[in-house]
């Protein structure tokens, strides 16, 4: 028989040999991609739903600030004029967009880390990046 440059049939029909395939399928499996992600979408979800919290808490802040400075010449924040109704609104495009922040991490952070801890047995043991006690005594 002679050597060709194409594969032959067996060798790319041949349902015993999963090698190619296997190593694959492990590389990408829609786990391991969920875990690869859920880390760093957890610490950002984190991240985020602290800053929105400290932006929340700013604006609580300023309004009582902006309430009390416009009560003491005797007016009331709660009054139905123009003036008492633009302080009022003064923060509430910030005030609502810190809200819908903090809602959005939130989901985010708790998708994480549930992904995290259905997947928190499935780890590979082969992972380079970890270093214990025993490989820093080595070097």
């Amino acid at each position: 028989m002679e050597d060709t440059a194409t594969p032959q049939p067996s060798d790319t029909n041949n349902p015993d040999d999963h090698s190619s395939a296997r190593s694959g399928a492990e590389e990408h499996s829609p786990g391991r991609s969920l875990s690869t992600y859920a880390r760093p979408a957890l610490i950002a979800g984190v991240v985020i739903a602290v800053v929105c919290v400290a932006l929340l808490i700013v604006i609580f802040a300023l309004d009582a600030f902006n309430a009390a400075a416009y009560s003491v010449s005797g007016k009331n924040i709660g009054d139905a004029t123009d003036e008492a109704r633009d302080i009022r609104e003064l923060h509430s495009g910030a005030r609502a967009g810190g809200i819908i922040g903090l809602v959005i991490s939130g989901v985010v952070a708790v998708g994480a880390g549930v992904v995290l801890y259905l997947n928190r047995g499935t780890a590979g043991g082969n992972d380079d990046d970890d270093y214990d006690l025993e490989d820093l005594r080595e070097q």
